[in-house]
């Protein structure tokens, strides 16, 4: 087989860099649309106020997970030309490789599941707001 088409462990970090990239966007996605939302609450209004500290907060924490969701993402797509190196067969045989991978799938299927069900009411609030603009 030739090596620039086998699959190895970096190609394989390269090629999974796009989840956590994506992640990134739309946490950082989140972060500017809690900010934005900040700027329409009342403040002379305890609860307006309370709630501006709150996403303040939010903000600040959503958008150092982005940051770091991209540097990870950036790392993980820069270690593509990680020569094949030699696996204990019998480790990757362990049914904890196999159980943790299984794991990973169904995360990502519970992930898929989740964007779905949030998308739909999101569309509606969506919808509701283009009606009163």
């Amino acid at each position: 087989m030739d090596t620039s088409e086998q699959t190895t462990c970096g190609k394989g970090l390269a090629e999974n860099s796009v989840l956590p990239a994506q992640l990134g966007k739309v946490i950082a996605a989140m972060a500017e649309n809690l900010e934005t939302h900040m700027r329409a609450l009342d403040l002379t209004d305890q609860d307006s106020s309370r709630e501006f500290d709150a996403y303040k907060k939010l903000v600040e924490e959503l958008k150092q997970s982005a940051l770091q969701l991209h540097v990870t993402a950036n790392q993980m797509a820069g270690y593509r030309d990680l020569p094949m190196s030699r696996h204990d067969e019998k480790a990757m045989g362990h049914p904890r490789v196999r159980e943790v991978f299984e794991r990973f799938l169904n995360e990502k299927q519970e992930l898929l599941s989740l964007l779905e069900r949030t998308t739909e009411r999101d569309n509606q609030i969506l919808d509701a707001m283009r009606m009163h603009s």
